[in-house]
């Protein structure tokens, strides 16, 4: 091979390990669109390169020959043909400024838009830069192309198999650019080497991939929307409710809706409620979407809320923002009609599921404020004594149902507050959705069902286009079940009464366990899977033997080093947390503890439920200190008071106590706790 060709050669080989970096942000933004603009910025790199070396005059200047033509065509790219402008240079300086804030700002896959994705390109352009420069060092040639590909974990890690083709794919392309510039009948022997060294890597990365984000990846950054003089929509169904006859917005869908949510309110002081969204801008999709329907908004409808479902996955014709944890869609600003198609998706799960599923362990619901004398009775006696499941949530919704009743007349309860649930508790037991929805979430709060309010719209009958008008208006309660997430409750009984559609989707299988719901005298709480989660073995060392020694030692290497690491990082995320958040995160902890000891964790268990269930051979002090902890939720969870530094040391100390006791187990279960893969995973739902 001549030297110009080894030149040219090498030239090739370091773009292509400087563009394949910029690819793994396929999960931010798909393949597709990052394709073309990295593939522009790579051929005019080469291009200015092959000139330079063709033309040595330009040679001192190919660096900003190379920078200023890959700028000038990303923007020819992005923006459209055009003679460099002020807009065209705005435009890249955005990219360089703004468009990894919107990205962070915007759920994933974000929305392909060049103000978004523009950042990529132009990372992979200056690393290519650098790389061409510094050619004469192969080694350290590689350096910014392996920047960019650290960015792009940051982001988003790949994962599986994909993780392991990707890292063979740069490690093989790595290993050729050193072998074409290694000098000797040896060169070719370095590829091998590089191979393996792909292959041990990957495969080690892969089996300790949870299919979560490790700790130390780039989180989303929530947008702040602007102040908006608008009313809480809790405090709008009364007078909808006495205005019934104004349409508030239109709707053709493929499939049985029976509501539409606007808001949804988690955080309670006592007085008011509030809703504790972190929005984003919504992407591309939020998943595949089984249920579509083009939705149309008429000006003047006031509020910047979108009517939108549980679980959105994409929306069309408009960019709005989104909070992903409720399905809430915002547009600020919102000015005259509004069209745009919502596509979204409902979990499947069996009403005998469903009636005997737990609570979500996980949901963190807000505060009580400072509970009213006599409410707590209430609540304990509105769920018939059960402990929190799904089937005490409807135990609940049947007493709220069967005790109090909707008001009527031109007069109409307002006000959510514990003033105004007292009275509808203990006084006149009639209100509206409002007072039905808060009453149900506080006292269900009260009892460690983790509840929220949501706002929004009773579908009403019809087929074809249907309007919906401010008479439909509804607030409802959601408990968090495990396995399921969110689901919606009828504490007011209208569904029962024939007002509006008929239950579709997840309200449907509710309908079915609530028919299913025994009578009160034969109540009793169901029967928790006790059994232990199953994961799949990780591979044994007996499997691996096969392998190259060096393959072999650097997977031990990343399993002995990379197990507790990610546990202690994980651990110092959770104490770096305070108030109620502190609590939950040291009661997660204990759980993490115990699943790595091989103990139980039944879906729907509570802390004392851990306690009540541990061998009779583990040292006292473990339950002791579970018990301790137990008392510590539940009051930095209900008791409405706010949770101090104190509290939350002694939830530490309570972890600190168990691990403490669990130093008398055996040797090898030590071991096995100290490097067991499986105690890294989320808790399954």
């Amino acid at each position: 091979m001549t030297p110009q060709w080894t030149q040219r050669t090498t030239t090739a080989l370091l773009l292509l390990a400087t563009g394949l970096p910029g690819l793994l942000f396929t999960p931010v933004f798909g393949f597709g669109p990052l394709l073309l603009p990295i593939a522009v910025v790579v051929a005019v790199c080469f291009a200015v390169t092959e000139l330079c070396a063709r033309v040595t005059a330009l040679a001192p200047w190919r660096p900003l020959l190379a920078l200023l033509a890959g700028l000038l065509a990303l923007g020819e790219l992005e923006f459209g043909p055009r003679l460099p402008d002020a807009t065209l240079l705005r435009g890249l300086l955005d990219g360089v400024t703004r468009s990894w804030q919107l990205t962070l700002q915007s759920t994933w896959p974000a929305r392909p838009e060049p103000e978004l994705l523009l950042f990529v390109p132009l990372a992979v352009l200056v690393a290519a830069v650098l790389g061409v420069e510094l050619s004469r060092r192969p080694v350290v040639a590689l350096t910014p192309g392996l920047a960019v590909a650290g960015l792009s974990q940051a982001c988003t890690p790949l994962s599986g198999p994909v993780a392991t083709a990707a890292g063979l794919a740069y490690c093989v392309v790595a290993g050729a650019l050193l072998a074409v510039t290694r000098r000797g009948a040896g060169r070719l022997l370095l590829v091998v080497p590089s191979a393996l060294v792909a292959v041990a890597l990957a495969a080690g990365l892969t089996a300790l991939d949870q299919g979560n984000r490790p700790s130390l990846a780039i989180s989303h950054n929530p947008v702040s929307p602007p102040t908006l003089r608008v009313d809480d929509p809790l405090d709008d169904v009364a007078d909808r409710l006495t205005h019934p006859a104004p349409p508030v917005f239109s709707y053709t869908s493929t499939a049985p809706v029976d509501r539409w949510r606007t808001a949804v309110l988690d955080d309670f002081d006592g007085v008011t409620w509030h809703a504790d969204a972190n929005y984003l801008r919504l992407g591309s999709s939020l998943g595949e979407a089984a249920f579509h329907a083009r939705i149309t908004v008429p000006a003047g409808s006031g509020g910047p809320w979108l009517p939108s479902q549980a679980e959105p996955a994409a929306v069309s014709g408009v960019a709005p923002l989104v909070d992903p944890r409720t399905g809430t869609l915002l547009l600020p600003g919102r000015q005259g009609a509004v069209g745009y198609e919502l596509g979204w998706r409902e979990p499947a799960v069996a009403p005998e599921d469903l009636l005997d599923a737990g609570i979500d362990p996980a949901a963190v619901a807000g505060g009580v404020g400072e509970v009213p004398p006599g409410v707590a009775d209430l609540a304990k006696t509105a769920t018939g004594g059960l402990r929190p499941s799904f089937r005490s949530a409807l135990v609940l919704e049947r007493y709220l149902a069967e005790h109090y009743h909707q008001a009527v007349g031109p007069v109409l309860p307002t006000g959510s507050g514990w003033a105004q649930l007292r009275t509808f508790l203990f006084g006149t037991r009639a209100g509206t959705s409002e007072q039905f929805a808060a009453s149900y979430v506080a006292l269900a709060r009260i009892v460690g069902i983790p509840a929220r309010i949501a706002v929004g719209f009773r579908a009403p009958r019809g087929n074809g286009t249907v309007t919906v008008h401010n008479g439909d208006t509804l607030a409802w309660p959601e408990v968090a079940v495990a396995g399921v997430g969110w689901v919606p409750l009828d504490p007011t009984g209208s569904a029962a009464k024939g007002a509006g559609a008929a239950p579709a989707g997840l309200s449907r299988v509710t309908e079915q366990a609530r028919h299913d719901l025994p009578p009160q005298p034969q109540l009793q709480d169901p029967d928790v899977d006790s059994a232990a989660p199953t994961t799949e073995e990780p591979d044994r060392p007996e499997k691996v033997l096969a392998w190259p020694a060096f393959g072999l030692l650097a997977l031990l290497l990343v399993l002995t080093v990379a197990i507790p690491v990610l546990r202690a990082v994980r651990t110092a995320r959770r104490r770096r947390r305070t108030g109620a958040d502190a609590v939950v995160a040291a009661w997660k902890e204990a759980r993490d503890v115990l699943r790595a000891y091989g103990f139980a964790t039944p879906r729907g268990a509570t802390v004392r439920d851990l306690a009540r269930d541990l061998p009779s051979i583990v040292d006292k002090s473990v339950a002791e200190g579970l018990v301790w902890l137990a008392r510590l939720v539940d009051v930095a969870l209900w008791s409405g008071d706010t949770v101090d530094h104190r509290t939350v040391e002694q939830a530490w100390s309570a972890v600190r106590a168990i691990r403490k006791g669990l130093t008398g187990t055996p040797w090898r279960a030590r071991v096995r706790a100290a490097f067991d893969v499986r105690s890294l995973r989320a808790v399954p739902s």
